[in-house]
């Protein structure tokens, strides 16, 4: 894992752990984002708004297409930083 994903890893735990209440002891990178976290349709709502607003970023639904653990959601995380910055 790179320094750059590594910091995206840690900011999107932080704002879980704080933001929607989440055991830090829950997250981990091969776990299911959907089932793990428990979130419904308005959660999700507010987390995209909270990641985009951190990282300055944009998100649209077809990007969560592929995104089924907490690994792929830190990668198009990562992805999107890294286009934004081309």
């Amino acid at each position: 894992m790179n320094i750059e994903l590594e910091g995206i890893v840690s900011k999107i735990n932080e704002i879980l752990v704080e933001e929607f209440e989440v055991d830090a002891d829950v997250i981990a990178s091969d776990k299911n984002l959907k089932d793990t976290l428990d979130l419904d349709s308005l959660d999700y709502v507010d987390l995209v708004v909270i990641i985009e607003s951190n990282f300055g970023v944009k998100l649209v639904e077809t990007d969560f297409a592929d995104v089924e653990t907490f690994q792929d959601f830190y990668n198009l995380i990562e992805r999107k930083i890294l286009s934004k910055q081309d």
